[in-house]
């Protein structure tokens, strides 16, 4: 039986221009910067190349750190990570306590205050990665509110223009983008091709690509759209995660052998023995009893089948998937495993903190193969670099 238990333990913005061309959308943001100075000529390698360290990471909108975990387990450095969220900061510097963590609202701090936090972690020069996922509410399928002028959907392009500025000082290697597929809909065609341009402009080569977590060890069907980009287009070229055969394919594989969870009380954490974050709402509605008395028509009573993945671990407010045995709804650890994360990782705040931190993370073993695949593309850039 598996063991489940835990172990010890910048200047001010500027209003956004609609109808700026694809580049400048980005520019804009914090004010109009030339293009020109961000694609910069960059020195040769020398031939001892495929023995230089990884690009060290700086994680924007990091969450939890579900996406910096999966670099964290293939070698990369997390030197520095920001969030604006109280609890999801808590978490992850309880998680990464070598990476500077800030709890930032990044639309609010100057662009100059947060490149010079940046900077104490890093050196003039250095080859860095930047990896993230903007909010994305303002573009999910699941909002039926969801607009094109959502203030929300500028966060993307804010993403690039801190990229855009950490160019100036460092080697920027690569950056991988994290979203809902909702971002490629045509009211958002304008944003979307922005990011793209923006990118282009920027000297990064990019893909872009319809990821399903189930098809990198994830016992969750959850699809999202990865783009990554590369200063080398030989980096380009060689990028391919591969896809990975997991033991745990299914809910039962994920969860069955757990104990019961302790329920909250009023948001209150009563600590569970098993593992902090094992606690679930108190099942009050008259349906918990019978598995029978459920269907997958709505959002609110949707009941997991055992010999199944999971669907899309995102909940919203009273939206928690039922557990199989009807009986009440998952719990957060139930959940954390369903996408991915270690046994012995431990979300951090009150029970509605965790449900937004385990719904909008990464799933880790996504990010371990994308960060598998872009060191193997580094290595391979630098090999034809230094012929």
């Amino acid at each position: 039986m598996p063991d489940h238990s835990l172990n010890q333990e910048a200047k001010e913005p500027v209003r956004f221009n609609q109808h700026s061309d694809a580049a400048t959308l980005v520019i804009d943001y914090y004010g109009y910067v030339d293009v020109s100075t961000a694609t910069r000529p960059t020195a040769k390698l020398s031939s001892n190349v495929t023995k230089a360290p990884l690009p060290r990471i700086v994680s924007l909108f990091s969450g939890a750190g579900g996406l910096d975990l999966g670099f964290q387990q293939n070698d990369f450095e997390i030197v520095y990570a920001v969030d604006k969220d109280r609890w999801a900061v808590e978490t992850h510097r309880k998680a990464f306590p070598e990476t500077h963590c800030d709890q930032f609202d990044l639309t609010k701090i100057p662009l100059e205050e947060l490149l010079n936090t940046i900077g104490r972690q890093l050196h003039p020069g250095e080859r860095i990665g930047v990896i993230g996922g903007p909010p994305c509410q303002g573009f999910s399928r699941s909002n039926a509110q969801s607009k094109a002028n959502d203030p929300r959907n500028r966060l993307p392009l804010l993403y690039l223009k801190i990229v855009q500025a950490l160019k100036r000082s460092y080697s920027v290697e690569f950056i991988v983008f994290e979203n809902v597929l909702g971002i490629q809909d045509k009211k958002h065609h304008r944003t979307f091709e922005g990011i793209l341009h923006a990118l282009q402009a920027l000297g990064l080569h990019e893909t872009v690509n319809d990821y399903d977590a189930y098809d990198f060890g994830v016992p969750q069907h959850r699809h999202r759209i990865i783009i990554a980009a590369f200063r080398s287009s030989k980096a380009l070229k060689a990028f391919a995660p591969r896809l990975e055969v997991s033991a745990c394919k299914t809910v039962r594989e994920a969860i069955s052998d757990l104990p019961d969870p302790t329920f909250c009380s009023r948001g209150k954490h009563i600590l569970n023995s098993f593992h902090p974050n094992h606690w679930t709402m108190r099942p009050l509605s008259a349906r918990f009893g019978d598995p029978q008395n459920f269907t997958n028509s709505g959002r609110s009573f949707r009941i997991l089948e055992w010999d199944k993945p999971s669907p899309t671990v995102a909940y919203g407010h009273r939206e928690i998937h039922v557990h199989p045995n009807g009986k009440r709804r998952l719990s957060i650890y139930e959940a954390m495993l369903l996408q991915g994360f270690p046994k012995n990782f431990r979300l951090f705040g009150p029970f509605s903190a965790q449900v937004e931190q385990v719904s909008n993370a990464v799933p880790p073993p996504l990010a371990l193969s994308l960060a598998k695949a872009i060191e193997r593309s580094l290595k391979e850039s630098q090999r034809w670099t230094s012929k």
